[in-house]
């Protein structure tokens, strides 16, 4: 579980130390006899050989600081999504340690809203949860469906999630994060939808985060969202950091390595 940096140390708001993260996957058992095998195993209390340990997040480290906005980039499975959840609290470290200044807030494709409740609830709900008051969602209810747009098109907010997009969901999800300052907020592939017009107020919300003297985390396939949203990248390639620097050095490196293609 992550832990928290004590508020006098100074800028520093998260600091990652050696981090390694190791996932337990479990598999179904194989060939005639599996049950018997397992029985025997029971008694005998040994090891069950269908746990296979996934090595995800192997010996990273890094500083981040107040004001920075910094992208994840890699291949598929290289650790992103895994280091963002460590981060957050969300995954226990096998091995190094986490410290966070205040709560991160970890906003993915796959973040909890509740398919069967309005979008309006699910605006109240979201809130709620990120830390606002009720009066504080009120306040703020109109700007957070503007800024998703998905009234644009029909009055979507009064109908159930499950009628959604993928994009439209995914909008909502960023606008009711991006309603609150952070001191940690972490993106996971959530700018990845929309229209070139919410990358754009996506990106100026991104900035007003930074000035509020937060620190952000973006995870992107599209490499010009990171070269155009963040000023440092880490480059993650099968769960080991290779590359911490500038993000147009980072992004030209790692495309380089990959003979330019997407990940």
């Amino acid at each position: 579980m992550a832990e928290h940096i004590d508020p006098v140390s100074g800028t520093p708001t998260v600091v990652v130390d050696g981090l390694h993260v190791v996932y337990r996957v479990h598999t179904a058992g194989t060939g005639r006899g599996s049950a018997v095998s397992a029985f025997r195993r029971l008694v005998s209390r040994a090891p069950s050989p269908s746990v296979r340990e996934v090595h995800a997040v192997k010996g990273v480290s890094f500083v981040a600081h107040r004001g920075e906005a910094i992208g994840l980039i890699g291949s598929n499975g290289s650790g992103k999504s895994t280091l963002l959840k460590a981060v957050a609290g969300l995954l226990p470290a096998d091995r190094g340690r986490v410290f966070t200044q205040g709560q991160p807030s970890l906003l993915g494709v796959n973040a909890a809203l509740l398919n069967d409740l309005t979008g309006e609830r699910n605006v109240v709900l979201g809130g709620l949860a990120m830390g606002m008051t009720r009066a504080q969602v009120r306040e703020r209810y109109d700007s957070i469906v503007d800024f998703s747009g998905i009234n644009e098109k029909g009055d979507f907010v009064s109908l159930p999630m499950r009628t959604y997009s993928s994009g439209m969901a995914a909008r909502l999800k960023f606008a009711i994060a991006a309603a609150k300052s952070h001191e940690v907020l972490m993106i996971d592939e959530a700018l990845s939808t929309g229209d070139a017009r919410f990358q754009h107020r996506s990106r100026q919300r991104i900035d007003e985060l930074r000035e509020e003297a937060g620190t952000v985390f973006l995870v992107s396939h599209n490499n010009r969202t990171i070269t155009d949203t963040c000023d440092r990248a880490l480059w993650l390639e099968s769960g080991t950091l290779r590359m911490d620097g500038p993000a147009r050095e980072v992004v030209a490196a790692y495309e380089e390595s990959t003979g330019g293609k997407a990940p």
